[in-house]
């Protein structure tokens, strides 16, 4: 047990209870237990494997490479129509962590043995991404914007795509770029200052 996550614990007030027992189901798989991203994050030799995480209407634990465990019973859930990777099992009581524990114990298991045999997650690149039309048609305009697209990260690309993406109106996706243009200009992401 590492203190950090014991501070931790004593300071939520929601889902403390649920976090502990999760807690407690966890490091009886004989992972490390450390405090990353400000949760409780349990790893393999360095490879992070499960995350406990609170929120207002659910506490969940977090499988790293969720998408790669078997479920036949649809139990894991993506967090956002674009994961690829991570998987969620999410609870509003402590019955049903104790009634899902059998379960938990089998994807903890099968995940610490994905880690040992070194599989990865085959992530989606870039080109595998549908470039918004209002992003080509700025590509297009201007030879400068496109080559500092190109010059981005991957994960920074496809931040933009997708945030450019995800505008219903035709409009806002112009706007958006528009607004971006000069942050991409400046070879920073979405979330770069």
């Amino acid at each position: 047990m590492n203190p950090k996550v014991d501070a931790y614990l004593k300071r939520i007030e929601k889902w403390r209870e649920e976090s502990e027992k999760l807690r407690n189901i966890i490091l009886d798989s004989g992972l490390a237990e450390e405090l990353k991203w400000g949760k409780p994050c349990y790893s393999f030799q360095e490879h992070n494997v499960v995350l406990i995480q609170g929120f207002k209407e659910y506490c969940a634990v977090l499988f790293c490479k969720g998408a790669l465990l078997k479920d036949p019973n649809g139990i894991l859930k993506r967090i956002g129509e674009n994961t690829q990777a991570t998987r969620q099992v999410r609870f509003t009581s402590i019955r049903e962590i104790v009634g899902m524990e059998t379960v938990l114990k089998t994807f903890i298991q099968e995940a610490i043995e994905l880690e040992k045999a070194g599989v990865e997650v085959k992530y989606k690149t870039t080109a595998d991404f549908t470039i918004p039309e209002e992003l080509q048609k700025a590509f297009d305009e201007s030879q400068a914007f496109k080559a500092a697209f190109a010059a981005l990260t991957p994960g920074r690309q496809r931040g933009y795509i997708l945030h450019f993406s995800g505008a219903k109106q035709s409009k806002t996706r112009v706007a958006r770029v528009e607004k971006w243009t000069p942050q991409i200009l400046r070879g920073k992401g979405l979330d770069d200052e």
